[in-house]
């Protein structure tokens, strides 16, 4: 059996994990009981730095910035005196410094005017202020923490007869109260222009004009127009219901997968296969999966559903699928995420599979702890804001699907508009890039007539993205064609989806079909496969997955087809 000792060399965070979990309940009511956490010595060395520099605020207050963050009470008068002086741009001389504190307390409560000067005498230099604010910050939070994990419990113990609401209101509270707590520590240190300068020119330089600076969404003039997608931003991608937004979400994390940058001729980027995260709040797992299968295989989603394919399309979605197999595509269906339990999440998801880019379908389902009670829009703004913090916090692009309202439908044309997102004008101001989803067919879908005119032949099956907002870039119309019988949409002209990489394919390729089950009906192709070893790729397998080694269908299930599956690596 392994010791606390063996396992904190092995793994240090699983091991004080176990250890809180073991904690009695004796033992956490004697850890509530002691005196919080707190470093009176940091806090006068902090003092004494700012009292001595008071340049050295502007270097403190990314850390302390109230005098809450203390846990004397003398220590804080102190702290706000000096930064009232400091907003004032006076000295903190002690005649001054004494005048100020004055003004909260009586001198002789903070240890009179002796006091501030020991704490200049014993701080000659503020060089260490930075690392004394860290360590008071550390031990404010640790307090905060400890009177919020009390507060909480007080609100659970009095729960009483509370139904299920009444509980998941409790919850979301504490996710709140936890996420205020774990917001503050959250900050970037500045940096010179010359260095970020530096990282620049040196992206300039190796730029030549034809390389995306982000990764492709394989839709060749939305990648032309973006640059593709860019670590830290939020794109939004809206649209009325039944619209293709999830579906063309599910393309561009296809595509990405499969080489967001790689090699083709339109992007010219090298290979850099990305790991991509999708989070389904509205379709489960298996709904996302059976949609990329569609998507990708070309196979009729009807017919997966309803289990009609023929022998031929059924061996051609299997072949397909151990393709689609390879593609770095996690998916998490959890449903009812509050933005806490998203980012959460997100960060256990880059950790454990080092995705590069999210998918978050949708917005509006999500919801923001200890703002239920608030009126929508506040929900929902928070809710922006909280994808906007978590995308520049992980540097990974998230696209966030969002609901439009029915503004667009009751205009001539049906058109959408920025406008139109549905509770907040947060979610603009917030975006990088808002894109919206346009099919003027969907609209005359009942009118046959519509669809025969010949002034309306370029709009059957065509979508348009209107990207309405880029914050550092231009905006206009891409237009794509849509396949509803599967989903997926594609470029419209002049673009053949030829950049799966063949390693992919290769790998699909070195797998066994083994035909079973001889019934009255015909031959019934059922999946048995295993992987073979790669270095049987060079010898002829057992069983080929060409069409000529399956089982012949008979006569009358036999489809005209010319189809000789010699395009693996192309699903259509």
């Amino acid at each position: 059996m392994q010791t606390i000792l063996e396992m904190d060399e092995g793994n240090p965070r699983q091991s004080r994990r176990d250890k809180r979990q073991s904690r009695s309940a004796v033992e956490v009511k004697s850890i509530l009981e002691r005196q919080p956490p707190h470093s009176l010595s940091a806090e006068m060395a902090l003092l004494g730095a700012i009292i001595v520099d008071p340049s050295a605020v502007a270097e403190v207050l990314p850390y302390v910035s109230s005098s809450d963050d203390f846990f004397s009470d003398s220590h804080g008068i102190i702290f706000r005196s000096v930064i009232e002086l400091y907003e004032k741009h006076q000295s903190a001389d002690l005649v001054q410094l004494v005048e100020a504190v004055t003004k909260h307390t009586a001198i002789e409560n903070i240890g009179g005017p002796e006091f501030l000067v020991k704490l200049a005498e014993d701080s000659p230099t503020s060089a260490n202020a930075k690392y004394y604010a860290q360590i008071v910050a550390a031990k404010a939070r640790l307090r905060q923490l400890i009177q919020t994990a009390g507060t909480i419990a007080y609100e659970a113990h009095s729960a009483g007869e509370y139904d299920a609401e009444g509980v998941r209101q409790i919850i979301d509270w504490a996710e709140g109260e936890i996420f205020k707590i774990a917001e503050r520590d959250e900050k970037s240190d500045p940096q010179r222009l010359s260095e970020l300068l530096m990282a620049e020119i040196e992206r300039i330089e190796k730029s030549d004009g034809t390389r995306l600076l982000g990764l492709a969404t394989g839709f060749h003039d939305l990648d032309e127009m973006l640059s593709g997608l860019k670590g830290g931003e939020m794109l939004v991608l809206a649209g009325r219901p039944s619209m293709g937004k999830t579906a063309i979400a599910l393309n561009m994390a296809e595509q990405i997968a499969f080489g967001g940058r790689a090699p083709n001729e339109h992007t010219g980027n090298p290979k850099d296969h990305v790991a991509v995260g999708v989070f389904s709040l509205e379709m489960s797992k298996d709904a996302v999966t059976q949609r990329l299968v569609s998507s990708f295989t070309g196979a009729d989603s009807q017919k997966l559903r309803t289990g009609g394919l023929t022998k031929t399309e059924l061996t051609r979605v299997i072949q397909k699928s151990f393709i689609l197999g390879e593609a770095p595509i996690v998916i998490d269906d959890t449903p009812a995420l509050s933005i806490l339990g998203l980012r959460a999440r997100a960060r256990r998801m880059l950790a454990q599979h080092h995705v590069k880019c999210l998918v978050v379908d949708y917005l509006q389902l999500l919801s923001a702890p200890g703002l239920a009670r608030e009126s929508r829009q506040v929900e929902v703004s928070a809710i922006s804001r909280g994808i906007k913090a978590l995308a520049r916090e992980l540097n990974v692009p998230i696209i966030t699907l969002a609901q439009l309202n029915r503004g667009s439908e009751q205009r001539e044309g049906h058109r959408p508009r920025m406008s139109d997102l549905r509770e907040s004008g947060s979610i603009e101001q917030d975006a990088d890039v808002v894109m919206l989803i346009h099919r003027e067919d969907y609209y005359h879908r009942n009118d046959p007539s519509w669809a025969e005119d010949p002034e309306n032949a370029d709009k059957v099956g065509t979508a348009e993205l209107l990207v309405v907002k880029q914050r550092n870039g231009p905006t206009g119309v891409v237009k794509l064609k849509w396949n509803e019988n599967i989903t997926r949409f594609e470029n419209r002209v002049g673009y053949r989806r030829d950049d799966v990489p063949d390693e992919f394919v290769q790998r699909a390729r070195t797998i066994e079909a083994k035909p079973v089950a001889d019934t009255s009906q015909g031959i019934e192709f059922r999946s048995s496969f295993r992987k073979v070893d790669p270095d049987e790729a060079n010898h002829p397998p057992t069983h080929d997955i060409s069409a000529a080694a399956l089982p012949r269908e008979r006569d009358e299930d036999r489809e005209d087809t010319d189809d000789d599956f010699s395009d693996l690596p192309v699903p259509f």
